[in-house]
């Protein structure tokens, strides 16, 4: 659960003007929060051992997907001086658990080099035992750092934001205040950045709120209230034709806002949880929300931009004027959905397939069953003409997109690893966390 947009280059350091900008991975699933690369030389093949250039172990738990910039990569995790409870893989009932540990916990910050994946700096933020809970298969750092080039931010949800230089030193943070989420799951919404500014969402069962901070400062600009109970789904600043906005899906809705705070439009039909990111193609935007125990709403919609007001679609429709067109049974729970050319790709968590036109919603690909693969949390990938899932054993399907969506090749990872977190792409390197380590995955024979 992982699961942050446009992003505004404020400073170029050295090495990211030497790397170049496609080195940089500043948020959740890359610059424009869509999951692909252009870089031709990006590895098609791995394993534990094959086209891995390093591999980096790594303390404590955390599904937050590792940030890249110039030569630094930032990841966040939280350390049990006690004992933590393994999960299961796959989803599961049973998984709750009420009351928070006991235990001391550390909650920390990492700095690594790309080139190597030594570690260049820790730092712990807070250490005491957690005040709120989380699902077993949850951990207390998976919201995704975000960066501008000059800091770090890295939000823990239920404790608070902390702003970094790249040296390490501590330039702020604001503390928050601990609510409850539906059932003790848990927080994962990321933070987002937008010129100068951060955007948090914060959707509980208690208080919910959207607010703006100075990114150099840390000072709240303004905050505003919602209804919206527990969610997990990072914001999207949409920069369209037209105008700015945050759009944030919800429980059962989405409500865009002005960069002031202002209600832009909204709309209902969604399911009642809402994991996946937005991101944008072709000018329209796509949002997804697939709770896999809703029985009549799990919509895909491709929206317009320059909406007003209540967008609803009616019951019997599936377009209107601001909504393209929308499947509203196909969404995933988990995973994000990704565009490659002009195919929309879906991912399901139980190892499922399909596709369709990002144009118009038709059918590409009817659902189809992933041979051998089973449990999928992190959202897919691109690159090369091709397409990345990879599941929870580690193990990464490699398909080539089209009518059939056709499986290429297998890679896997170690044995006995969990792997939650959504891979990070710098340059011609795949970053891949697992419960244990992080690898980087370079193409050898380049």
């Amino acid at each position: 659960m992982t699961i942050c947009l446009p992003w505004l280059l404020v400073v170029v350091s050295t090495a990211a003007a030497f790397a170049g900008e496609d080195q940089n991975w500043p948020q959740f699933r890359g610059p424009e929060m869509t999951g692909v690369s252009d870089n031709a030389e990006l590895p098609l093949d791995w394993s534990a051992t094959e086209n891995v250039e390093w591999t980096t172990d790594l303390t404590g738990r955390g599904w937050s997907s590792p940030v890249v910039w110039g030569n630094r990569i930032f990841l966040t995790t939280v350390i049990n001086e006690g004992k933590s409870e393994e999960p299961k893989k796959g989803l599961y009932f049973g998984g709750n658990r009420p009351q928070p540990p006991g235990s001391v916990h550390k909650w920390v910050v990492l700095c690594l080099s790309l080139d190597q994946g030594e570690v260049l700096w820790t730092r712990t933020v807070h250490e005491g035992p957690p005040e709120t809970a989380i699902h077993l298969k949850n951990s207390f750092a998976s919201e995704t750092p975000v960066t501008d080039g000059k800091y770090i931010y890295a939000l823990f949800g239920n404790l608070g934001l902390f702003c970094f230089d790249f040296e390490g030193d501590l330039k702020w943070e604001k503390r928050l205040e601990p609510q409850e989420t539906r059932y003790g799951w848990g927080t994962a919404a990321s933070p987002v950045i937008h010129h100068g500014r951060l955007y948090i969402v914060n959707d509980n069962e208690e208080d919910s709120w959207l607010m703006a901070m100075d990114c150099e400062t840390g000072d709240e600009v303004w905050k505003v209230s919602r209804d919206e109970k527990s969610n997990w789904s990072t914001p999207f600043i949409w920069e369209n034709d037209q105008r700015t906005e945050i759009v944030t899906p919800g429980t059962q809705q989405v409500r865009s806002y002005s960069l002031d705070g202002e209600l832009l439009w909204h709309l209902k039909g969604m399911s009642s949880i809402t994991i996946a990111t937005p991101y944008i193609y072709d000018g329209m935007l796509i949002i997804s929300s697939g709770y896999v125990g809703d029985r009549a709403s799990r919509p895909i919609y491709a929206i317009l931009p320059g909406a007003s007001g209540d967008i609803s679609l009616a019951e019997d429709e599936d377009s209107n004027k601001w909504i393209k067109w929308c499947r509203k049974m196909d969404a995933p729970y988990n995973p994000t959905t990704i565009v490659v050319g002009d195919e929309l790709i879906v991912l399901y968590d139980f190892g499922l397939l399909a596709s369709f036109d990002a144009d118009d919603g038709s059918t590409r690909a009817a659902k189809q069953r992933i041979s051998g693969g089973r449990a999928f949390t992190a959202s897919p990938w691109a690159y090369r003409e091709h397409v990345f899932f990879l599941n929870e054993d580690g193990v990464t399907f490699v398909y080539k997109p089209g009518d059939s969506l056709e499986l290429v090749r297998k890679n896997a990872l170690q044995e006995n690893e969990m792997a939650m977190a959504t891979p990070a792409i710098a340059g011609d390197r795949l970053l891949i966390r697992t419960d244990s380590r992080l690898y980087c995955i370079r193409d050898s024979s380049r």
